[in-house]
């Protein structure tokens, strides 16, 4: 049973993630994975660049990834997350999570993103024509999250 986590300044091929994280798994009943890609909201964002500290984002997302490896009895889990300069259309985030059965592995994928999209430490922001701005967790974001709190 691993926790995996990786920041990465590179693109990665989801399919090939996909592919290696299902190999070999005969106790496994059900693999959920997701792939967030960067949205360029019709012209309006150029670039997303996401800032974090080596060290200490990876750390606590790894915190958050054990718990949930705990918490919906999964197998494997596996998070890979760009930082740095990031295109649109290109791939931000990959999560894949083995479990027995595909509630657990639903429900932690979805757990994970939530964290990951609005409570995990990175600092996003956004580039576009008229310059650059911080983004923030939308309001959605952060009631999505507040759903596992209890």
């Amino acid at each position: 049973m691993t926790v995996t986590v990786r920041l990465q300044t590179e693109g990665f091929d989801p399919g090939a993630l996909l592919t290696a994280f299902c190999a070999a798994r005969d106790a496994t009943g059900a693999v959920v994975s997701f792939t967030g890609l960067a949205r360029g909201e019709a012209g309006v964002v150029i670039a997303l660049e996401l800032e974090a500290y080596p060290g200490f984002t990876d750390a606590e997302i790894g915190r958050i990834a054990e718990a949930a490896r705990e918490r919906f009895s999964l197998h494997d889990l596996l998070i890979v997350h760009r930082i740095g300069a990031i295109a649109p259309s290109e791939a931000i985030v990959f999560v894949a999570t083995a479990a027995a059965h595909r509630r657990e592995a639903f429900q932690a994928a979805d757990h994970l993103m939530d964290y990951l999209k609005s409570r995990a430490p990175f600092w996003k922001k956004e580039h576009g024509p008229d310059g650059a701005r911080w983004i923030e967790p939308t309001d959605r974001d952060l009631a999505d999250a507040a759903r596992w709190e209890s």
